[in-house]
């Protein structure tokens, strides 16, 4: 599939250098993709985050494990935070690009970017005044706040709700297999909108992504070699370092060949357990990771919110729009699904967080495809360190030596 996407934006961007303007009369075919995605939208987020707490309650053995892991992750993310903010700020790859007539042609919307006090911002971004409101792709965070609500309760009703939980499983596996339908028709809508804006703005666009690719590749590779080695040194000091690099080329392999956290699992559990990770901490952290703990999405949240930033002539480089920024890396990172061409959500989150025009969704959609394969390179593999790390805490400094005795 990811072969294929990047095969339609090339074609795609092909014919707009080719045939300029003319080609917007195969605009309405992109236009088909985001609105069959957009249909799918509320009931995919609903089931899947709703669902996946509502089947915590089998989990009865979390405890200090579940404590670490989230610490770990939440730890990681903030790093990866930090260094991909640092990296676009240093290296801009969204620059020089002539943002007015991006925003002529996504449509600029009057009062997209309004103020409002930090407060009413915050009640106004996680709740609604009315229930049918959170049936609406602007009120992402509303809805996610209720799926959320939905999963505790189901979680901690007992024997009643079990029912429910499992028309929760089952809505969330109906509404996946939806979108893999409508992924089947992404290559093509993806492609046929990228002939548009190509069409339109010409081969500046085409430079604007290259950078971004090229951007984003080198500090997956900067973050992969460098960053992990330096988790798997805190986890299990020079012993740790040499276990990891002996064991981390089947899990890298796999994410890169299936671009999947979710696929990537099972080579995941058995090389996490092979670099001395326990068989129950293996079992909670490469599953709850492949859904949570994504280091490379934390990072390509920040590349697209600073885009839109760009595009609408926000500064990225003040204390507080840094400080939103990184925070919105972490929430993408959360939102993201384990599943290729799962950050459709993501960037509908970003757009309506900052109340920018849905209209411009598509070309922070077109980054999402780009790095794709780097992102979950990064998704996947760092679930292998993290459950290091966590061995580490729970288990104490001598997990490592006790493993190769």
């Amino acid at each position: 599939m990811t072969i294929l996407l990047f095969c339609g934006l090339i074609i795609g961007g092909i014919a707009g250098l080719f045939w300029g303007s003319k080609v917007n009369v195969i605009k309405p075919f992109g236009d088909l993709f985001l609105n069959l995605m957009y249909m799918i939208l509320i009931p995919l987020v609903f089931f899947s985050i709703s669902s996946a707490i509502a089947s915590m309650s089998e989990m009865k053995r979390l405890g200090k494990i579940l404590v670490w892991t989230l610490l770990v992750f939440l730890g990681t993310a903030f790093i990866a935070a930090i260094l991909g903010y640092l990296t676009v700020l240093i290296f801009q790859p969204i620059n020089n690009v002539d943002m007015a007539s991006v925003r002529s042609l996504m449509g600029h919307v009057k009062g997209a970017t309004n103020h409002v006090s930090g407060l009413e911002q915050l009640v106004n971004t996680f709740t609604v005044d009315d229930f049918d409101k959170i049936l609406s792709k602007n009120n992402m965070l509303a809805l996610i706040v209720v799926a959320i609500f939905t999963g505790i309760a189901t979680a901690t009703s007992g024997a009643a709700a079990r029912p429910f939980a499992r028309v929760l499983a089952a809505g969330n596996v109906v509404t996946m297999k939806i979108v893999k339908y409508i992924m089947y028709y992404a290559p093509i809508g993806l492609g046929c909108f990228f002939a548009t804006v190509i069409g339109s703005l010409g081969s500046q666009m085409v430079t604007t992504y290259l950078r971004t690719w090229l951007v984003y590749l080198g500090f997956t590779i900067f973050y992969f070699f460098v960053v992990m080695s330096g988790y798997a040194i805190v986890a299990g000091g020079r012993n740790g370092f040499k276990i990891f690099w002996q064991n981390v080329g089947v899990p890298a392999i796999t994410a890169i060949a299936t671009s999947s956290s979710a696929a990537s699992i099972p080579a995941n559990l058995e090389y996490a357990q092979k670099m001395g990770v326990t068989k129950d901490i293996a079992k909670t952290v490469i599953p709850l990771g492949a859904n949570t703990h994504k280091d490379g999405s934390v990072v390509g949240g920040i590349l697209k919110t600073t885009f839109l930033f760009v595009l609408f002539g926000r500064n990225i480089a003040t204390p507080s729009n840094a400080f939103l920024i990184i925070c919105v890396g972490f929430l993408v990172g959360v939102v993201m699904s384990a599943i290729p061409g799962g950050g459709f959500v993501a960037e509908t989150v970003i757009i309506t967080i900052f109340g920018f025009p849905m209209s411009a969704l598509p070309l922070i959609l077109i980054i999402s495809e780009i790095i794709d394969i780097p992102a979950t390179l990064l998704n996947s593999v760092s679930n292998t360190t993290a459950g290091m790390l966590v061995t580490r805490f729970v288990e104490g400094r001598n997990w490592l030596k006790s493993y190769l005795a």
